[in-house]
């Protein structure tokens, strides 16, 4: 008989893909949220966001073996209870460690030592262990496991499915059945220790982080001294195998590189230099753009300035932590008149009204839309999915 699964934080990016992926496994999964408006779309076989995949398992599962709900009290009924509330920074970019700890303590009440208990988020090196000590505190003994998610937001399902599952474990038999139970879903387990699955899933968001800047310090430098970047680039990768996985510039953003990045370098007391390096330039670029479309333009007051496409990422409806919004401050600081546009985002004005209004167009993320337009203001793309002005 598979055991019952539910998801604490379970209607949000990381608890959708991995019920769907249980529940398509034949497994009862419950998905516990806070968040009422959530619970009811997905009740109702809605998704609150986009995700490749998803729409077809949700319609084929909901209220059958998967169930959406507010009701915290049911998490005493699971034989599994996985926490997906990850470790954020505050405002002096320290972890905030005892969220987690906020969010696993209001649920002790209905948790037994039976159960296994899984946290499957990005979490601070020796968050694991801590909360193996509460557990054991408050229930006598505990089975904790660290199984961290290594999914691309919108294309989650496809691989958890796809993608090798890093299981960590303070027990052998915690262990043992976390990966009994990822088995059902992943083609591979990689065990670790916690605290080595811990650094694994941060140094590999920081990686990724310290790619991308070196993609836009390299398009500044280039762009500031009037050269042609994406020539540039297109000629390094051109049947060159060494710098086929060279990244292109663009604003990275999102609400777990920047912060994952940031936890590093607290784990290393603050001594990550390349870290601290990646963050001033990839928060440096959206002043960067706009100082390249008042190149082309001139002063920016009281023009109309649109910002084409304000999710953190292509093709996706997610804004959290999206530097678009960075950009739009910084041209209110300039008193332009900033225009607003995303496909996917409601209240933001239609393509077309935005693209007849805007007198200077920064293009803030490559829809795959965005690709066939060809803005006739002047813009700035720091993507290279149009053509090069003048060029």
């Amino acid at each position: 008989m598979k055991k019952k699964v539910c998801i604490v934080g379970g209607c949000g990016h990381v608890g959708i893909p991995l019920g769907l992926a249980f529940a398509s496994r034949g497994f009862p999964v419950t998905l516990i949220d806070c968040n009422q408006a959530a619970v009811e779309q997905v009740s109702r076989g809605c998704l609150p966001f986009k995700e490749e995949g998803a729409e077809e398992l949700l319609h084929a599962h909901i209220n059958k073996n998967l169930f959406a709900t507010t009701d915290v009290s049911l998490a005493a009924q699971q034989d599994v209870i996985v926490f997906v509330t990850g470790t954020p920074v505050d405002e002096h970019l320290n972890p905030r460690v005892n969220d987690v700890l906020k969010v696993i303590t209001s649920y002790l009440r209905f948790m037994n030592k039976s159960q296994l208990v899984i946290l499957r988020s990005t979490i601070f090196p020796g968050v694991t262990q801590i909360v193996d000590h509460l557990l054991v505190q408050a229930l006598g003994s505990s089975k904790l496991a660290f199984c961290p998610e290594r999914i691309v937001q919108g294309k989650g399902i496809e691989e958890i499915f796809n993608l090798p599952q890093i299981v960590s474990a303070t027990s052998v038999q915690a262990e043992q059945e976390a990966s009994e139970l990822f088995s059902a879903i992943a083609k591979k387990i990689v065990p670790l220790s916690t605290a080595e699955a811990e650094l694994a899933k941060l140094m590999t968001n920081a990686w990724r982080y310290l790619e991308f800047a070196i993609a836009n310090q390299f398009y500044m430098i280039v762009e500031k001294k009037g050269f042609d970047f994406y020539k540039i680039f297109n000629a390094m990768k051109d049947d060159y195998p060494r710098a086929k996985n060279f990244a292109s510039a663009g604003l990275a953003a999102g609400p777990c590189l920047f912060k994952d990045t940031m936890q590093l370098s607290a784990f290393h007391s603050n001594e990550f230099f390349l870290g601290h390096s990646a963050m001033l330039v990839n928060e440096g670029l959206p002043n960067f753009l706009v100082q390249q479309l008042e190149e082309k333009m001139g002063n920016l007051k009281g023009r109309k300035i649109g910002i084409l496409g304000l999710a953190f990422k292509a093709d996706n409806d997610d804004t959290r932590e999206s530097l678009s919004f960075k950009i739009k401050k910084l041209l209110e600081l300039q008193m332009a008149e900033v225009l607003l546009s995303d496909i996917y985002v409601a209240g933001t004005l239609p393509l077309q009204q935005f693209l007849q209004e805007a007198e200077g167009i920064i293009l803030g993320v490559p829809h795959t839309e965005y690709r066939k337009l060809a803005p006739t203001c002047p813009y700035v793309d720091c993507w290279g999915v149009w053509p090069r002005p003048n060029s």
